[in-house]
């Protein structure tokens, strides 16, 4: 059948269907970030720490840091590096232990060449502990991973490094304040990945301090919703890809 023409006699150009949008330029799924949760005051515990001890406030925010991430609708803590320090550990232990055990048994002199062993391969153990502890988990306190569906299997992995920045020697005084406070910095790192790593989705990195004395009232009493939200700040920034 011959295509109808209008008032003009020509016939109309044919129609083209409507092109769909690239699905390279649409972004990566985006899973819920920490500040989409919402905490009760009871779910809440009392943290107070001595403003005085650098360790008690980095500490502090360590495990509040870990709490908060490691809720259930965000990331899955991983123990690695905690599991590997243990096993080299109680290694270390079981060889004194087993070899003390043998050179009591046994007679000095033919015990000698055993103990030797045991004695240098106790040596390794604790030798190869503190040399994962400085070189490979280095400053990290928090490993987490979180997998979601939408369409395909996503993977996140975050890893978040902490220390503690000192007072420059112009603004040391006798009481703390948030002038003068040591900083609790961290780093994180960020990747979204599917197709088991394959492929990636996002990634990001970020590098942020504070003073320890917004956290952390006169009486050593910490804030947890002013910590947590800035922990929830840095981390949906970094898998936003807006860190720096």
């Amino acid at each position: 059948m011959a295509p109808r023409k209008n008032a003009k006699g020509l016939s109309p150009a044919p129609s083209t269907p409507a092109r769909r949008p690239s699905s390279v330029a649409s972004s990566p799924e985006k899973p819920p970030g920490p500040l989409s949760i919402t905490i009760s005051p009871e779910e809440r515990e009392v943290i107070k720490v001595n403003n005085y001890n650098v360790s008690e406030l980095k500490n502090a925010c360590d495990d509040a840091l870990k709490r908060y991430l490691s809720r259930p609708v965000l990331f899955k803590q991983i123990h690695l590096h905690t599991d590997v320090r243990l096993a080299l550990g109680w290694a270390g232990v079981f060889t004194a232990a087993a070899t003390g055990l043998y050179g009591w048994k046994i007679d000095f002199e033919k015990s000698k060449p055993g103990v030797w062993v045991g004695f240098i391969l106790y040596l390794v153990l604790t030798s190869l502990q503190t040399l994962y502890s400085y070189f490979v988990e280095g400053d990290t306190i928090f490993v987490g991973r979180r997998k979601t569906f939408s369409k395909r299997i996503i993977t996140e992995r975050i890893t978040i490094s902490s220390r503690t920045l000192p007072v420059s020697s112009s603004k040391l005084s006798l009481k703390p304040s948030p002038t003068n406070s040591p900083s609790y910095s961290l780093s994180i790192n960020y990747v979204q990945s599917t197709s088991g790593g394959k492929s990636l989705l996002a990634k990001g990195r970020t590098h942020e301090a504070k003073e320890y004395s917004a956290f952390f009232d006169e009486k050593g009493v910490m804030a947890p919703e002013v910590f947590e939200r800035w922990i929830g700040e840095l981390v949906e920034a970094v898998m936003e890809g807006k860190g720096a």
